[in-house]
């Protein structure tokens, strides 16, 4: 299984540097030469790769960790999304609801990338909180998932653990989805909330 990161902000090194603690490697892209970020990249550990966009698209699972509004400056790296599984890490805040049809922003994201197995997930936190160890004092820190393809949000909650995360399952992405997803100006009542689960 192949893993990428596109997007190299705060949230996209934040997901980097989980990856590097599990010793997990995975590519890191932007629109920008790869050279331009191999420091920032270098510096988070040895398993953190800038790569080109057009072949970090090409793994297996890739985050989605850009600014919602340049989520389809992605799409046309890679002439077909089909059997992908993708992470929209995007937070749609401050777009009109009727800019996206009045439906939730990771179903506008997955219509922009027709054939993915699309998992809203990994964005209800801020930057400095998802860069943190998840393990919190003998619990481990909640990511939510939500999903319309229950085998995607399978795939991803074993990832999340992997990663050390405890992952919660919020449904289809109209449903509970709706609990991370930013609407014009207003969050979703999960965004923010770091929430630690004890086994």
């Amino acid at each position: 299984m192949s893993y990428a990161i596109i997007g190299f902000g705060n949230i996209g090194q934040a997901l980097a540097k989980a990856f590097a603690r599990r010793g997990i490697e995975v590519s890191v892209a932007t629109t920008r030469d790869p050279e331009s970020f191999a420091s920032a990249a270098a510096a988070i550990g040895p398993t953190i790769i800038p790569r080109k966009l057009s072949d970090a698209v090409k793994a297996d699972i890739v985050f989605l960790a850009v600014r919602f509004e340049s989520h389809k400056d992605v799409t046309n790296a890679l002439p077909n999304w089909q059997g992908k599984t993708l992470v929209d890490v995007t937070n749609a805040y401050g777009v009109p609801p009727e800019e996206l049809g009045g439906q939730p922003s990771s179903e506008a994201v997955a219509q922009a990338f027709p054939g993915s197995r699309l998992v809203k997930g990994f964005n209800h936190l801020g930057a400095r909180v998802l860069e943190q160890d998840p393990a919190v004092q003998g619990g481990r820190r909640v990511v939510f998932l939500a999903s319309d393809d229950d085998g995607a949000a399978m795939e991803i909650g074993a990832l999340a653990e992997k990663l050390g995360f405890a992952p919660i399952q919020l449904g289809g992405l109209s449903e509970g989805g709706l609990l991370v997803q930013a609407r014009g100006n207003s969050w979703g009542r999960l965004i923010f909330k770091d929430l630690t689960r004890f086994d």
